[in-house]
């Protein structure tokens, strides 16, 4: 076990009582936070593009505050933005912003465990989405966590090109927060993405040091998280700017591409699409001390994200986890919507939202008593051909990566792979039946089928990466009727 991590509030209190050079350093990083004093309300509440809208879980409360300052925007320094990940940019113009902050929190201040997890809300469908938070939020709940969501790009709040349609109408879609609801959210204003990862600092800043936002809550982590788009932001983030500023103790990256959000100037919002076909295919830097817990799914491998190309090697403040089975959305994360979705056969149907849940857990302790999470094999990846593909069993099951009884005892084909190619089915993979000739020569009873499924969960769960309060969530995906008694 390494030592246990001090927190980088605790950290400063020591570099506090060694210099006066240290003060310094303590006060310049204190300044610029975020003034998160009102409390938002009026017009039709708060809003949030979510499975779940905006419930909470028994014991908690949701409130939203505005988030108001003045951030600088970066670009890239002399080094550039090198595939290692070690860059030093520039900060250029300054500019206001007027922003908001969505916080779910226990009802309870005792009942918080003081981790405090801070989602860059994702824009990719035209609005303020939330997936991290409804990927984890039982394992948020059951541990007391806070969660805090941050508008931190242009298009959420100002609107915008919508870069993945669901093809599903939803007139909010690109308008932003001001025409959704004028009353509560005519006053926000967004400089551009240029100063979103500022805006995500200074926000992070207010929040490290509680108070009423949080319920009376002083954080004792404060976790950065993001998925698919906002995962890539986070990655920019923790190249370009967490070195300098330290303001989160631990990342939780989930479903990143092999490229990274760009730096863009005033007004501009960041182009995912640009960067798809940029050179670029930037790991997470080696020298800054937080911690990264990155997740990937099956589909994110080799599909339009390519994080393959983006792979890096286990190390202290560095772990990789690919799930197998998996896609970058699935039934879960969509919800009601799946059923709604044309891909020509339905969307994966795997359990990355499990996996996610272990890979936190893992995170927290991490960063509280030097726990390291464990290691997890690759996907195994077939480049003999012009595009990189999962190498595959018989049935067309991806090899290596996590495991899970859903890929170990098939009664379906789960994959990351797209039955179209459309741009929002080549994000949601497949679910591909067996047919019941093969299910009866896999599976000589129903009672075998249980059987080998248990072993198998019970496998993910001893190596780490299904929490054994996850084991009935496991089990509900079986599928015991597909097989003969």
């Amino acid at each position: 076990m390494s030592p246990p991590r001090l927190s980088l509030a605790a950290r400063a209190c020591v570099a506090l009582s060694l210099c006066a050079t240290a003060l310094a350093a303590c006060s310049t990083a204190s300044e610029d936070r975020a003034d998160l004093s009102e409390e938002l309300s009026g017009g039709d509440g708060p809003f949030i593009a979510s499975v779940g809208g905006v419930a909470v879980p028994e014991g908690y409360e949701l409130h939203e505050y505005l988030a108001t300052g003045t951030a600088t925007a970066y670009a890239a320094g002399d080094g550039g933005l090198s595939n290692d990940g070690v860059w030093t940019l520039s900060r250029t113009t300054s500019a206001e912003y007027r922003t908001r902050i969505v916080v779910r929190r226990p009802v309870d201040p005792a009942a918080a465990s003081g981790v405090v997890i801070v989602e860059w809300l994702n824009v990719s469908g035209g609005v303020d989405a939330d997936p991290e938070y409804m990927t984890l939020v039982e394992e948020i709940a059951r541990q007391g966590h806070i969660w805090v969501g941050v508008s931190a790009q242009l298009i959420g709040v100002e609107g915008g090109p919508v870069l993945v349609s669901t093809g599903i109408m939803d007139e909010r879609a690109g308008v932003g927060l001001k025409v959704i609801d004028p009353e509560r959210y005519g006053t926000l204003t967004h400089p551009g993405d240029g100063y979103a990862f500022d805006i995500y600092t200074q926000i992070a800043r207010a929040l490290r040091r509680g108070g009423r936002v949080l319920g009376g809550v002083r954080p004792s982590l404060l976790i950065a998280a993001g998925e698919s788009q906002s995962a890539m932001a986070l990655t920019t983030y923790y190249n370009g700017v967490q070195g300098t500023e330290q303001v989160f103790d631990g990342f939780f990256v989930h479903s990143r591409g092999g490229f990274t959000l760009g730096l863009v100037g005033p007004g501009e919002s960041a182009d995912i699409g640009r960067a798809i076909f940029s050179r670029g295919r930037p790991v997470f830097r080696a020298d800054v001390e937080a911690p990264v817990m990155n997740i990937q799914t099956e589909g994110d491998i080799y599909t339009v994200l390519s994080s393959w190309q983006a792979r890096q090697p286990d190390s202290d403040t560095f772990r990789l986890w690919e799930i197998a089975g998996t896609a970058h959305a699935d039934q879960h994360l969509l919800g009601e919507a799946a059923s709604l979705i044309d891909c020509g056969q339905p969307v994966n149907d795997g359990p990355t939202h499990l996996v996610a849940k272990a890979a936190l857990r893992a995170l927290v302790a991490w960063l509280s008593d030097g726990t390291a999470p464990p290691t997890a094999d690759r996907v195994e990846l077939d480049q003999s051909g012009t595009a990189t593909a999962a190498l595959r069993d018989a049935d067309g099951i991806a090899l290596g990566g996590i495991r899970t009884p859903l890929v170990d005892v098939p009664v379906d084909i789960l994959s990351g792979v797209p039955a179209s190619s459309s741009v929002i089915c080549m994000l949601m993979g497949s679910t591909t039946p067996l047919s019941d000739e093969r299910i009866a020569e896999l599976y000589s009873s129903r009672a075998e089928y249980e059987r080998l499924y248990e072993a198998s969960a019970q496998d993910a769960i001893a190596a780490g990466f299904v929490l054994e309060d996850d084991h009935a969530a496991l089990t509900a995906y079986a599928q015991p009727a597909r097989v003969a008694p």
